[in-house]
């Protein structure tokens, strides 16, 4: 049995798919208010409960075998990164142990052993990337760069005004990795001896510019858009005078900025050897979920 958390986010559910087109028997943590009708109608068995909860958390994993943890704050943090990103992995790690899992895939994130003081995000996934080899259970640590499926919803925008928002820096580059892709590397860190007990970065096939990907938009459409590069000095403008308003959600909105202005690159020549996949590019991904696009 597969324990997978953050089983209705953008990668939870498709791991939890992946899983359940293998015939493995997988169990989805939710919460009440996400929508999971889908993922039970395929199969899955729903454990609903708040992974802010030690008692819910020690429950879920009864029973099973291994754990995909793939649940995350959002980019801002939204004062979640101690509670969701630390304390509830910690709280998996410690109940695994507890129940003999045989192994633990850990989706941490790219940049997470820069020292990013100012990102609470990425200082949470490092110290449960520490914490879990530590633990002495079998693990395969992930570390990807930006998610295929988060460009969706800016896809939407860009088909309907023709206009792409960048903030910071047009050249900087990121390894943009197939959320599909992702979840399939999961899936398979359990059954691959060489995935056992190591950290791998994972991005996509290409090292694309921020501004390449309003073009990549443009091909797919097929129609000229409008790109409005706002600069990082104006987000710390307004990071700064919200901090006068609200000093927790101020010191929160530091890893969206960690995320904006830096590059998030890798060489996926291991992680395509080891798990033995090619790697979709950035422009077949949201080719593919053109008809998700039609309907979101």
């Amino acid at each position: 049995m597969f324990l997978v958390t953050g089983a209705t986010g953008g990668l939870g559910r498709r791991v939890v798919k992946t899983l359940l087109r293998r015939q493995s028997p997988v169990r989805a943590f939710v919460r009440l208010s996400s929508r999971y009708h889908d993922l039970e109608q395929m199969g899955a068995e729903i454990f609903i409960g708040d992974l802010r909860r030690k008692a819910s958390i020690d429950k879920a994993v009864q029973g099973t075998q291994y754990i995909i943890s793939a649940h995350g704050a959002n980019a801002s943090g939204a004062g979640d990164a101690a509670q969701i990103d630390y304390q509830a992995n910690i709280d998996l790690i410690d109940a695994a142990q507890a129940n003999g899992v045989k192994h633990f895939v850990f989706v941490s994130v790219l940049g997470a052993d820069r020292d990013y003081d100012d990102a609470p995000v990425f200082k949470a996934k490092r110290e449960v990337e520490k914490y879990l080899a530590r633990s002495g259970l079998t693990h395969t640590i992930l570390r990807p760069s930006g998610f295929a499926s988060n460009l969706l919803p800016l896809a939407r925008t860009f088909r309907r005004t023709g206009l792409y928002l960048l903030i910071g820096k047009q050249e900087n580059r990121t390894s943009i990795v197939s959320t599909d892709d992702l979840a399939e590397i999961a899936v398979r860190s359990v059954s691959i001896a060489e995935a056992r007990n190591r950290i791998f970065a994972v991005g996509g096939p290409e090292a694309l510019r921020r501004d390449e990907i309003s073009k990549i938009f443009e091909k797919l459409f097929n129609r000229s858009g409008m790109l409005i590069n706002v600069p990082l000095e104006v987000f710390d403008g307004a990071r700064a005078l919200l901090r006068l308003f609200n000093p927790s959600l101020g010191r929160d909105l530091g890893t969206l900025r960690t995320l904006l202005a830096n590059e998030y690159t890798c060489n996926s020549r291991e992680v395509q050897q080891v798990f033995g996949m090619d790697l979709e590019s950035l422009h077949h991904f949201l080719r593919r979920n053109l008809s998700t696009l039609e309907a979101i």
